[in-house]
């Protein structure tokens, strides 16, 4: 009698129910801790590699500022730390990026034990937009964004004043810009999932565009470190660019609510053969 009461379970159910009963407090700390472990590993694995290519990295990094700065001008660092802390810096974020994969599979071993089986589902797309959202934020910061501040900041020159900038400032501001792309690139992501909750819809974000934009440009005109608006355009075009590409994947993604339109017509063809079959019977009975 209970068993056939009881609701009826699938498989992935049961299996997912047993996994996390199976697990205590304690166990989900050392499943933590392992995982924490593993990734710091293949972080340092990731910038053992860093450090095998530095020359290259170094150059990369570095190519937009010798190409936005004038001829001759060379950055410079005056501290005796200051040189091999940039090195680690960059080693760093390269781990980070070789290490990025392997660490995102660590986060979903931890997780996907407390996930049921039709929200496991979402892991492809989050991985997929979250990659894709990260490289085109990197990309557009390092080959548009930043180029573009650093030639602003060349253009101040003031006679018997050579500019030569520090290494330091300059990597700093590297890291910060692309920092900053990296998250506002998230935004079509943050709609997916948003959508998925049922917690935004698309005719929400497109009914409130007006607020989205006066937002997005304050926003633009407190990160952006130059007070010119030409850099505060560039950085607020391409959240309002992901801001109308968020809508579109928010429309997408939302469930779509079941449609009446066929048990209307249902209806409508019920009600003409009624009306059909009461004239013919009129017909029949009248002289």
């Amino acid at each position: 009698m209970t068993a056939a009461l009881s609701p009826v379970r699938r498989p992935d159910a049961e299996r997912d129910a047993d996994i996390a009963g199976t697990m205590s407090f304690l166990d989900h700390l050392e499943d933590l801790r392992k995982r924490l472990i593993y990734s710091c590993i293949a972080l340092a694995a990731g910038m053992a590699l860093a450090f095998a290519f530095m020359e290259p990295l170094v150059t990369f990094v570095m190519a937009p500022t010798h190409r936005a700065l004038p001829p001759g001008t060379e950055l410079i660092f005056s501290r005796p730390t200051e040189g091999i802390a940039v090195y680690l810096d960059i080693a760093f974020m390269a781990g980070v990026v070789f290490a990025a994969p392997f660490v995102m599979y660590q986060v979903w071993l931890f997780v996907a034990p407390a996930l049921y089986a039709n929200e496991k589902k979402f892991v492809i797309p989050f991985v997929t937009l979250t990659a894709l959202g990260s490289i085109a934020g990197a990309a557009f910061s390092h080959y548009v964004l930043f180029p573009s501040m650093m030639s602003f900041f060349a253009t101040f020159t003031i006679a018997g004043i050579r500019f030569e900038p520090r290494v330091e400032y300059v990597f700093e501001l590297y890291v910060r810009s692309i920092v900053g792309m990296v998250l506002v690139f998230q935004i079509p992501t943050l709609a997916f999932f948003l959508a998925k909750m049922r917690m935004v819809t698309a005719r929400f974000l497109w009914r409130h565009l007006r607020y989205a934009i006066l937002i997005i440009f304050i926003i633009a005109a407190v990160l952006t470190p130059s007070p010119d608006p030409w850099n505060m355009t560039i950085f607020a075009m391409p959240m309002l660019a992901l801001y109308l590409i968020g809508i579109g994947v928010a429309w997408l993604a939302e469930p779509k609510r079941p449609s009446n339109h066929a048990g209307l017509k249902l209806v409508f063809a019920a009600a003409v053969l009624d009306q059909a079959w009461r004239q013919r019977t009129v017909r029949r009975v009248s002289p």
